[in-house]
Order: C-alpha cells, then sequence, then structure tokens
C-alpha cells in the first residue's frame, strides 16, 4: 500500500499521528476533523495515499465512501443534525487543504452559514445539452 510519509493522513492512518477514529478497516478509515465547522464533522480516507480524485482508484474510493457513509449514520443517529453533506474536494481551487484523498462528513444545522450552498437559477439549457455533449465525449 503506498504512502506518503510526509501526509498527515497517511500518518493518521498508519497510525503514526494522533486521531480521533470512529471507524476503520483494511482499506480505509474515518475520524474526527480537529478543526470542525460543526460537532461531528468527520474525514474519510483511503488508507493508501491518492492524492485526488484524479489519482484515486476505484477500489479505494469505494472502501472511503463506505466509511463516509458509516461515518454518517453514526452522526445522524447521536447528533440527530438537520442534514448531512458528504464534500469532496480537489486542489486549492475547491479548498483542498491535505492532498490526500478525502471525503468530509458534514453535519450541518439550520442557520449555520455555511457556504456550500447556492442559490438555484435556470441555466442555459441549449448551453448545458451542448457541454454535456462535449462530456460525454471525453468519458469515452
Amino acid at each position: 500500500m503506498a504512502n506518503d510519509p510526509d501526509c498527515i493522513f497517511c500518518k493518521i492512518a498508519a497510525g503514526i499521528a494522533p486521531s480521533f477514529k470512529i471507524y476503520e478497516d483494511a482499506e480505509a478509515l474515518a475520524f474526527m476533523d480537529i478543526n470542525p465547522f460543526n460537532e461531528g464533522h468527520t474525514l474519510a480516507i483511503p488508507r493508501a495515499h491518492f492524492a485526488n480524485l484524479h489519482e484515486v482508484d476505484e477500489a479505494a474510493m469505494t472502501a472511503t465512501l463506505r466509511a463516509a457513509k458509516r461515518a454518517a449514520k453514526a452522526i445522524e443517529a447521536v447528533l440527530k443534525p438537520d442534514g448531512i453533506n458528504l464534500i469532496q474536494a480537489n486542489g486549492p481551487g475547491a479548498a483542498q487543504s491535505v492532498m490526500h484523498f478525502h471525503i468530509h462528513v458534514f453535519p450541518r444545522k439550520f442557520g449555520d452559514e455555511a457556504s456550500l450552498n447556492w442559490g438555484l437559477k435556470p441555466g442555459d439549457r441549449k448551453a448545458i445539452g451542448a457541454l454535456a455533449e462535449r462530456l460525454k465525449a471525453a468519458i469515452g
């Protein structure tokens, strides 16, 4: 299993750096974010190092999502938030601060003012359709 000796999440996965783990298996783990936006803010990561969505393989992504789902279920049962966001950021422009693929399990409360929600406004359907065709072609 590949890891990066300078990556804090690799150190957490290896048990070298301290964390508040709430779930772990052979492939992934979930632990409390020590800079939480809301109570219960948790991170799910693969044990192997992948910098982002573009690098992570499907097995590690599946394991990470499984850990995120288990964390979300526990958060729902214990904290009963108004909702939960699963957030996965890639690159500095998306506010990725640790370059190790991870999913935020983000409990939400009405009025918490997290700037993750956007207003709904109709898009240009012709432009959306044209872009969809270009993206389908890129997927292959």
